[in-house]
């Protein structure tokens, strides 16, 4: 597919004296070798970040949001190899891949429409009061420092985008560390950026061995982290700089709720399908997947073979496959953790409704109902294609088994009452509450992010942002207003 042992250094493609391969989760074959930044060559990159805020922040808004425009241009131009690439590299079905790029896309096109009316000014008079008569004052935002973005492997090239385009709109230096299974979408990155005009050291990105990032997340050169991954990881850097700004988008354990208004054969139908769906796509790796069905007695009877019908439905095997909607995980050892976790489910009495078998890599779309309370994939994030389903007796009694997890990134709740609607946004203890579908929905432009464990601040990318700078007020004196 592809091969390359260099990376960007301070815009500038860089050749590294050690190379690792990125190998394919559902062949093994070799996908591309990818070179790996020397102490030197970070350190090279840090100083230039810094070197360049100023200059960054003082770029035009035109400029930026060109190189923008530039990028997303160029992902719709090579949508076609860049899928390919994010198929190879990940495991991930053609036609997820495919949306991935559209995804990546719209994230470029909004951070360049946010660059050019961002930071324009907020003038607030200030002689409400006596002693601010002739006063006006002017907030805008600046940035906070360089921003470290560290990106997973699960959306190899969108979750790439959503660090570095927000970003290059608010003018704040970034360098961007890939997840070690899929760097070679995050270079892509680099390739396109390098076609802009942007500042000399307004970017980097850097497949950084996880071994060598304790000394980049401690550097005071790197005031802002922004990271998404697991929570164990997430938290331990945010322990490790607790005088630093993080935010961290983590874990997820999302629950699709069925209420008994939601009893139409149609409803049913939807529900089970879109279920199915998005319990799988992805291979289940995603912080939003529905890992969890909590069904209000009134339909459960009826809805639970829909899923399980449904679930089977889901065509498995090769991602490159045009037909093919469940590929394999990341990697075999992420399917072994799998196995173990649903094993030790059904030891525990759970009922096995369909799957529950792995080849190598590959776990089949799996469907468990009645999980005692205290196994592990009750407890935590699945990260795989495993679905269970539990009954509820009412609304209250669902809302509640929503809230009982630990984490809290999106929920979904099937009803079809505009009441409960706005009951479900107060009670559920989630970042985001999507109504009439799953919770795995998300818009690049909306806020992202959760609650308790599932993490801190928000994605999206006026919020990202924001959060990249603070509000600095000028006030003016002697102002005849």
């Amino acid at each position: 597919m592809t091969s390359t042992t260099a990376f960007w250094l301070a815009g500038r493609q860089v050749t590294g004296e050690d190379t690792f391969d990125v190998t394919s989760p559902w062949d093994g074959r070799t996908v591309g070798t990818v070179g790996v930044p020397t102490d030197a060559q970070v350190e090279e990159a840090v100083a230039a970040a810094h070197a360049a805020l100023d200059e960054f922040a003082a770029t035009p808004a035109h400029v930026r949001a060109a190189a923008l425009d530039h990028v997303g241009k160029r992902l719709t131009e090579r949508t076609e190899e860049i899928a390919q690439l994010i198929s190879a590299e990940n495991g991930k079905p053609i036609k997820w891949a495919r949306g991935e790029v559209g995804r990546a896309v719209s994230v470029f096109r909004f951070a360049a429409e946010e660059a050019r009316r961002f930071n324009g000014g907020e003038a607030q008079r200030l002689d409400t009061d006596g002693g601010g008569q002739g006063r006006l004052a002017l907030t805008r935002r600046f940035p906070k420092g360089v921003v470290l973005g560290i990106a997973p492997f699960n959306f190899p090239l969108n979750l790439c985008a959503h660090k570095v385009a927000p970003a290059i709109a608010a003018g704040v230096p970034i360098i961007l560390k890939p997840a070690p299974a899929t760097p070679l979408s995050g270079l892509i990155l680099g390739e396109l950026l390098a076609e802009t005009e942007l500042p000399a050291g307004s970017w980097s990105i850097l497949p950084v061995a996880n071994d060598k990032m304790p000394a980049l997340v401690q550097d005071e050169r790197l005031p802002v982290i922004s990271f998404t991954g697991s929570e164990q990881v997430g938290y331990a850097i945010m322990d490790s700089v607790p005088r630093k700004h993080c935010t961290l988008e983590l874990g997820g354990n999302g629950a699709a709720v069925v209420l008994g208004d939601w009893a139409s054969d149609e409803d049913l139908d939807w529900a089970a399908n879109r279920i199915a769906t998005f319990s799988n796509y992805q291979g289940g790796q995603s912080c939003i997947s529905v890992q969890r069905v909590i069904a209000d007695a009134a339909v459960y009877d009826r809805l639970l073979p829909r899923i399980v019908a449904a679930v089977e439905a889901q065509v498995t095997g090769d991602p490159a496959d045009p037909r093919t909607d469940v590929g394999p995980l990341v990697s075999e050892a992420a399917a072994q953790r799998v196995e173990s976790w649903v094993s030790e489910a059904v030891d525990a009495g759970a009922a096995l409704l369909t799957g529950g078998k792995r080849d190598g890599a590959s776990y089949a779309p799996t469907v468990l109902a009645d999980v005692p309370a205290d196994v592990t994939i009750a407890r935590e994030e699945v990260f795989g294609p495993v679905l269970t389903v539990q009954k509820a007796d009412g609304e209250a009694a669902a809302f509640a088994a929503v809230n009982s997890s630990k984490y809290g990134l999106q929920a979904g709740v099937f009803t079809h009452d505009l009441q409960v609607a706005f009951r479900a946004h107060r009670a559920l203890e989630v970042g985001g509450v999507v109504i009439g579908d799953v919770p795995s929905y998300r818009a690049d432009q909306m806020p992202y992010g959760g609650a308790k464990q599932s993490g801190v601040g928000r994605e999206g990318v006026r919020y990202a942002m924001d959060d990249y700078t603070y509000e600095r007020v000028l006030v003016l004196t002697g102002l005849a207003l």
